[in-house]
């Protein structure tokens, strides 16, 4: 059974960094691309990043570019957020994903497990 948590949300001042953890479990790695998503109050869920397991490549969303970094940790079978420069409209659910892709994907139709989310909360 494959399992997603994400752990790390909580309350961060606008300009401060956090990082989010998701730890995977019951997948092939080499197979899965691995992506963050998240969803703001009233707003459809986002694509923030994503990383392919296999290569290690990384793709950010634009609005995260310079500021958010995606990265893997194959021995603890665990996808990083690193958020760095927060601003106020950062605030959202961020959802972990898996996609049966070995490259990078964007649309979250693609990817067929989640997490349950974690709160982020950027105060101004």
């Amino acid at each position: 059974q494959v399992q997603l948590v994400e752990s790390g949300g909580g309350l961060v001042q606008a300009g401060g960094s956090l990082r989010l953890s998701c730890a995977a479990s019951g997948l092939t790695f080499t197979d899965y691309a691995m992506g963050w998503f998240r969803q703001g109050p009233g707003r459809e869920r986002e694509f923030v990043a994503a990383i392919s397991w296999r290569s290690g490549r990384p793709y950010h969303a634009d609005s995260v570019k310079g500021r958010f970094t995606i990265s893997r940790d194959i021995s603890k079978s665990t996808v990083y957020l690193q958020m760095n420069s927060r601003k106020p409209e950062d605030t959202a659910v961020y959802y972990c994903a898996a996609s049966a892709r070995t490259w990078v994907v964007t649309d979250k139709s693609m990817y067929i497990h989640w997490g349950q989310g974690t709160q982020v909360t950027v105060s101004s």
